[in-house]
């Protein structure tokens, strides 16, 4: 099974992100930070299948983090969560899908499983 990776640098939203994927029988991979989540990728052997991403992380952003994502996997599935309105346009041309806080558990396995394809339970 291919792993979700969760990126933030927030503790609690990172544990609690990381405990409704793995509740929901995903496999997950959990970043506090665009650098520690690009080294991730670099070591997974391609089994990360879909990326979960804060917008605001220390130092960087959320598009950073698909920037440089892009320059070696340029098909990954990105989903970028954010509670910033008007922040959709750092993504322009990046290919990701943007979520609005408060984004409820279940639209977050809905579509991540989406992403996955795995089907709808």
């Amino acid at each position: 099974m291919l792993e979700v990776l969760v990126v933030d640098d927030d503790p609690g939203q990172l544990r609690i992100r990381e405990m409704v994927l793995r509740n929901a029988g995903l496999a997950v991979q959990a970043a506090g930070s665009v650098e520690s989540a690009l080294a991730l990728l670099r070591a997974d052997g391609e089994r990360t299948g879909v990326v979960v991403t804060d917008h605001f992380l220390a130092e960087r952003t959320g598009a950073e983090l698909v920037r440089e994502l892009r320059t070696s996997r340029p098909l990954m599935p990105v989903v970028v969560v954010s509670g910033m309105p008007g922040i959709e346009d750092e993504y322009e041309g990046l290919n990701v899908s943007f979520r609005q806080k408060p984004f409820p558990p279940e639209e977050l396995i809905g579509e991540v499983r989406r992403l996955l394809g795995i089907p709808a339970r």
